[in-house]
């Protein structure tokens, strides 16, 4: 009776005012990512300066890549892109590998019991500063500081002492290091506090056992804290690599005067450069568009074979096994007539 009761009482679902509060989330989400990404891959199917509304298929993207489209000047948009695409990924690994290495050390020596550090959070917050601190004002103190004659700080002291000025913001070679080191500066600590949420994240009793074991330091970071470590890592290597393949900021402001260095030309740079070439007649939105396309496959990709080489081995295995002996099980069932014993 008490089922038959319950079965003719309507029943009320709340999920309507769920998918209600998040509504307004999705809206934006559409309106300012879904959509410019969606007219972005409609941009790289258009042409360039005067015919910008014309549908040239993939020749913006032949253009840039080979260099064999039916622009002008194509070969020289190929070498410009490529140059742009080079100095992105020298630029990103340039400062992505000192930036882990240090953080790594950092996050272990912070959250060693042995290491009785003084202050260490003076030194947590101290290290983490640079990170709330904008691009812009980030490249603006750089140049000011390292700029090539010998009226700016450095390079005064420099003089100072019998030497010539350094081009550090000109030269090749040396922008190029300056940017790397800005880019270690400014997210160093950041990735150094995720290193250690993830170390503390681990059980002491492992370091415990560790000790008693016998096992020094080097022994346990190369056996417990690296390994246990992985997943912190697989996210801090995506995430920088998406920051580092979209890498504006820095590389375009890092000069002297209105002269844009093409050495530090990079992939978003050469988008906004596209985008914003003279007059509306002038702008390569095609271009541009293509570059775009081109990145964010090239991220999805990386992202994807990141994901894929550091996947849970042993989990998969498991779920095979799993997968097996149900097959098995359906197997038996049939050929019993349904029936189990």
């Amino acid at each position: 009776m008490a089922s038959a009761a319950q079965s003719r009482i309507k029943s009320i679902s709340y999920a309507k005012y769920g998918y209600m509060f998040i509504a307004p989330f999705f809206l934006v989400y559409c309106f300012f990512q879904i959509w410019p990404l969606i007219y972005t891959f409609i941009l790289s199917f258009k042409g360039n300066q005067s015919n910008n509304e014309a549908f040239v298929g993939l020749d913006n993207y032949t253009t840039i890549l080979f260099g064999q489209g039916m622009a002008a000047g194509a070969d020289a948009t190929r070498q410009e892109f490529l140059q742009a695409l080079g100095n992105t990924f020298v630029l990103w690994f340039g400062n992505f590998i000192p930036q882990i290495l240090l953080s790594l050390l950092l996050a272990v020596w912070f959250t060693d019991a042995k290491v009785k550090l003084p202050g260490k959070g003076f030194f947590k917050i101290v290290m983490y500063m640079p990170n709330i601190i904008t691009a812009a004002s980030v490249a603006a103190l750089y140049v000011s500081l390292f700029g090539d004659s010998e009226y700016y700080f450095v390079n005064s002291l420099i003089a100072g002492m019998g030497g010539d000025p350094i081009k550090f913001v000109t030269d090749p070679t040396i922008s190029k290091g300056m940017v790397m080191f800005i880019q270690t500066w400014l997210w160093f600590g950041n990735t150094m506090i995720m290193l250690m949420s993830g170390i503390m994240g681990i059980s002491p009793s492992l370091f415990e056992a560790a000790d008693i074991d016998g096992a020094n330091s080097t022994q346990q970071f190369f056996t417990i804290t690296l390994p246990l470590l992985q997943p912190i890592m697989v996210y801090t290597l995506v995430t920088s690599m998406i920051g580092g393949l979209q890498m504006f900021d820095l590389p375009y402001l890092y000069h002297n005067g209105s002269n844009f260095s093409k050495n530090l030309e990079t992939v978003a740079v050469y988008i906004y450069y596209n985008f914003n070439k003279g007059t509306v007649e002038q702008a390569n939105y095609g271009y541009a568009g293509a570059a775009s396309i081109i990145i964010f496959a090239i991220t999805a990709v990386l992202g994807s074979i990141t994901f894929y080489m550091n996947r849970d081995k042993d989990e998969i295995a498991k779920k095979k096994q799993r997968k097996r002996a149900e097959k098995q099980q359906k197997a038996k069932m049939k050929q019993g007539g349904g029936l189990t014993i």
